[in-house]
């Protein structure tokens, strides 16, 4: 197991849509370890495999400490009309967030670490990280939800921070 480096916005990399997973095997459970390893160093809850480099659509989420979960090829077959609005930042853009809208609910389907099929419900919280996480392996970087204006806001924020470290 291994941290690696998060890449940072604005990389390119972070608007690219990441490859469906097609190999389950030794080579994807190093990833995945890498992956958690790299969460707990950044201090985030979620991250992608993508946010560490790598094009494959891959997720861990930590939303309760030590009960890391890994969900591979995630997408979205379901999700309510009713929505709840969130705070949300990033782990390649750290120290800045932002309020977002997002479905209050959903049902996920995605893989285990062996290729085996599950579905998921999710409302609140859940459901929230589920949909930050998915936009990222689809290339949308969670400030585009945003309007233009926070979005503005948002990066000088940022940039604000990382030229003060």
């Amino acid at each position: 197991m291994a941290v690696r480096p998060v890449i940072r916005f604005p990389d390119p990399r972070l608007s690219m849509a990441a490859q469906k997973v097609e190999h389950f095997d030794e080579t994807l459970r190093t990833l995945a370890d890498d992956l958690v390893e790299s969460l707990h160093a950044a201090h985030g809850i979620g991250i992608t495999a993508p946010h560490i480099g790598v094009p494959a659509r891959l997720v861990a989420l930590e939303l309760t400490p030590n009960q890391t979960r890994l969900y591979v090829n995630p997408e979205i077959i379901w999700s309510s009309d009713t929505k709840i609005r969130h705070q949300e930042g990033s782990v390649s853009m750290p120290g800045v967030t932002e309020i977002v809208e997002r479905c209050a609910e959903i049902h996920v389907r995605y893989q285990d670490l062996d290729g085996s099929v599950h579905i998921e419900k999710a409302d609140g919280f859940l459901a929230i990280c589920h949909q930050h996480e998915i936009d990222q392996l689809d290339g949308l970087f969670w400030i585009q939800r945003l309007s233009r204006l926070k979005r503005e806001r948002v990066i000088k924020r940022y940039e604000k921070l990382a030229s003060d470290r």
